[in-house]
């Protein structure tokens, strides 16, 4: 009866952390375990339902908190999960090369010494994208095996786990490599022609995460994100944004993004695509992430088998088609979103500059 309390205890003050609008890691870092709160929520119940023998009116209440607490939880991962309608269309056409892009996102670990992993993962499945995160000159060298079959490159090989590298085999035109508001975290924009013409933007995307061996809070993170939604939400072109963005699909600043930037998020009505840990099957959750325009509906998104990192690689294949407009609705923000998002980056901007008064951030 002990151990149902205490968990039950546990599961209630991970809820009530979370929603807290605090931004240091101790809070947000109960963003991440929303499946594993709900499991232990679950255990917590059925002991306590197991176990009582005469109710009394605390333990009534008691049950009554966790079943709310479990409710709560389900409600923000039932969306991914298939009983939650699709977000993203699949794509029922006959296949049409031209108007499909795959891509495959990889976080590949900087020490992680399996290069040949991923080398032979993208010449197995040919993607037209290969986006790589935490890569250094050591995998940049590598990796050269496979410019000939990808002849637009952008290289950013840094040492302090942000380095980043854009391998494509579709003209990138006018890419730019951004420091959005800090000198160590780049950021890859470029447009990107498909096979029919259509020119489409992709933003790689790699924040540092909340956690108590990096940023202390999520302001820098969470800011840049929604920079990005909001130049999207202004320019109303045809995207994709991908990457590792150390934060889930649902939490309270990926879902305002998504508001924001109108993009959609190709898991909703399907699953959860659990990229990270791979060394802890009990831990896992989404960290690896891509979001799209309406105009684009769903081939496939696969997780891919293990490369030595501690993430998954992702594997997406997207077809375009400018009428789908009219039949996916983007999420819509509301003023109040639009002025939690302005907040929220000029809280970032802010502590960029205190943080990096030398940096002169880029601007989108």
């Amino acid at each position: 009866m002990l151990f149902f309390n205490l968990l039950a205890g546990l599961v209630v003050f991970a809820t009530l952390m979370a929603r807290l609008p605090f931004t240091h890691w101790a809070f947000r870092g109960f963003d991440f375990p929303r499946l594993q709160i709900l499991t232990l929520a679950v255990v917590a119940l059925l002991g306590l339902l197991g176990s009582v023998e005469h109710w009394s009116w605390l333990q009534l209440l008691a049950v009554v908190i966790l079943l709310g607490c479990s409710l709560y939880q389900c409600k923000m991962i039932l969306p991914y999960t298939p009983v939650w309608p699709k977000q993203v269309q699949p794509y029922r056409g006959q296949a049409d090369l031209k108007r499909q892009v795959s891509l495959l996102v990889s976080n590949v670990l900087t020490p992680n010494p399996n290069k040949n992993a991923l080398i032979e993962l993208v010449q197995l499945h040919q993607p037209d994208i290969v986006i790589t995160l935490e890569s250094d000159a050591v995998w940049e060298q590598a990796l050269q095996v496979i410019e000939p079959d990808y002849p637009y490159v952008v290289r950013v090989p840094l040492d302090n786990l942000y380095g980043m590298h854009l391998y494509s085999r579709l003209p990138l035109i006018a890419p730019e490599v951004k420091y959005l508001l800090s000198p160590e975290i780049p950021s890859i924009h470029t447009q990107v022609r498909l096979r029919c013409g259509q020119m489409i933007w992709l933003y790689c995307l790699h924040p540092m995460p909340p956690s108590p061996t990096e940023a202390q809070d999520s302001t820098l993170r969470d800011a840049e994100l929604l920079i990005v939604g909001d130049h999207i939400e202004q320019q109303q072109h045809s995207c994709i944004v991908a990457g590792d963005l150390n934060d889930v699909a649902w939490s309270r600043t990926t879902r305002l993004f998504q508001r924001i930037s109108g993009l959609l998020d190709p898991r909703v009505g399907r699953y959860f695509m659990n990229t990270f840990h791979v060394n802890y099957p009990m831990l896992r959750w989404s960290l690896d992430h891509v979001f799209h325009s309406t105009d684009f509906s769903l081939i496939e998104m696969q997780r891919m088998p293990s490369i030595g990192s501690d993430h998954f690689p992702v594997l997406t294949r997207l077809h375009y088609d400018s009428d789908l407009d009219a039949t996916q609705d983007e999420l819509a923000s509301t003023e109040a979103d639009e002025q939690e998002a302005a907040e929220r980056i000029e809280e970032g901007v802010k502590q960029a500059q205190a943080e990096y008064p030398q940096h002169r951030a880029d601007l989108i």
